[in-house]
């Protein structure tokens, strides 16, 4: 079974419905060994907060379907 994940170490994202966390910064990506087992993402946020996630997109709660998104920098 080959997952499909979102997110990968060093990307920097922002939650939709959370802005106020600020930006966030993957720092681990984790699957599991085990066929159906989890993929999770620990992302650090501009708050002080690590919070973990699900990142497969093929998972209902995978992190994209809860709000996360890229962060895109509109300066440049």
């Amino acid at each position: 079974m080959r997952r499909r994940l979102f997110l990968d170490v060093g990307d920097v994202v922002v939650h939709e419905r959370f802005r106020r966390w600020g930006l966030g910064r993957v720092v681990e990506v984790r699957t599991s060994i085990l066929e159906g087992g989890p993929a999770l993402v620990r992302i650090l946020f501009q708050d002080g907060r690590e919070r973990t996630f699900f990142n497969d997109m093929e998972h209902e709660q995978c992190c994209y379907y809860l709000g996360m998104r890229f962060y895109e920098d509109r300066r440049r």
